[in-house]
């Protein structure tokens, strides 16, 4: 559904004087590095099949792109921002803050976040909770909470192997890191007993359960999930915490963990079956269609059946796609959207 900016900001139009921009020639994307390498590929098809400049993507991150895209209106601002996950509350204050009052959202399809390792040794097989106890910050034990002691796999189980815990995984401006605190962390966290009589306030203990530890057992690798894959290459026994698409682009290097009894693969990530997995979105600001040039048939191109769609182009590059009748509610609202800049 289209998302409108809190009433603050209408209100704040009455008082502000609102300066009209002139548009871009180019259209400018950041955000994700999950979604970047399918908003490249829809960007070259695009350059090369219509008489628009090819849009210029940059991968900064989704909270990173978030902070450039809100930040104002004008030809030197982005005109769309990816996403692993949806906006937060305080990005779309920031938006209004600045002026930029009206954004709708895309959904273009489902990725899933894997843990891989090299193809050097054998393949890890780990539940949700076997994670938690490996990456949180504190964990529960003996009635109370501690720092994180186990050092290595076999200390949380002793059927697993008896390596240092290392995992190489992407910053706190990530969306992917974002999903997988609220998917693999906070499940496994938020109802314990401990954590429950040391953080009353739910809101609270979401945020300490969302805490990976900092003593080098969890290495930040930045925003390019390519350098993880590096860095497993120099370090077989680690694992990697990186989007679906890039184990698929690196299959002859490493392979995926199986979690909770469910290899990541595209199908099941498509069904569900597999529990570590997200949507991915393109955000667009209203404002600018119709003034960046080729705005309104980009994003028309990003939503269409050939790029899209079960056979389209992306699902070959290792997007999962939307059901049938959800890419149908996205082109519909990207087609409103186009319709109501004609007739502005």
């Amino acid at each position: 559904m289209k998302k409108t900016l809190p009433l603050l900001a209408v209100c704040a139009a009455f008082i502000l004087p609102v300066q009209a921009h002139a548009g871009g020639e180019q259209i400018k994307i950041v955000g994700s590095s999950t979604v970047y390498p399918f908003i490249t590929v829809a960007a070259e098809e695009f350059g090369n099949s219509t008489d628009f400049k090819t849009p210029i993507v940059e991968a900064t991150g989704t909270g990173g792109g978030f902070k450039l895209f809100c930040s104002g209106l004008g030809e030197m601002y982005p005109d769309i921002s990816n996403a692993s996950r949806a906006i937060k509350k305080g990005e779309e204050e920031l938006c209004a803050k600045n002026g930029v009052k009206d954004i709708t959202e895309i959904k273009i399809g489902f990725d899933g976040i894997v843990l891989a390792n090299t193809k050097e040794i054998d393949r890890y097989s780990l539940t949700k909770e076997q994670l938690f106890l490996a990456l949180a910050k504190q964990i529960p034990s003996e009635g109370k909470l501690i720092n994180n002691p186990n050092k290595n796999w076999s200390d949380i189980d002793p059927s697993l192997p008896n390596v240092k815990i290392e995992v190489y995984g992407p910053p706190s401006t990530s969306g992917t890191r974002d999903a997988f605190v609220e998917l693999v962390m906070e499940p496994n966290c938020k109802d314990l007993p401990e954590f429950k009589a040391a953080f009353a306030d739910k809101k609270i203990r979401k945020k300490v359960c969302h805490l990976l530890r900092e003593d080098g057992h969890y290495i930040e690798a930045g925003e390019n999930d390519n350098l993880i894959v590096q860095k497993l290459q120099s370090n077989p026994k680690a694992l990697g915490i990186f989007g679906f698409s890039f184990l698929e682009q690196n299959g002859d290097i490493v392979q995926g963990s199986i979690i909770s009894g469910t290899e990541p693969t595209f199908d099941n990530i498509s069904d569900g079956s597999y529990g570590i997995s997200r949507s991915l979105y393109a955000y667009v600001k209203d404002d600018n269609i119709g003034k960046t040039s080729g705005l309104q048939q980009f994003i028309s191109e990003l939503v269409s059946d050939e790029a899209a769609g079960e056979y389209g182009y992306l699902s070959e590059k290792g997007l999962i796609p939307l059901p049938i009748n959800e890419l149908t509610i996205m082109q519909r609202r990207v087609k409103s959207l186009v319709d109501q800049s004609v007739t502005k």
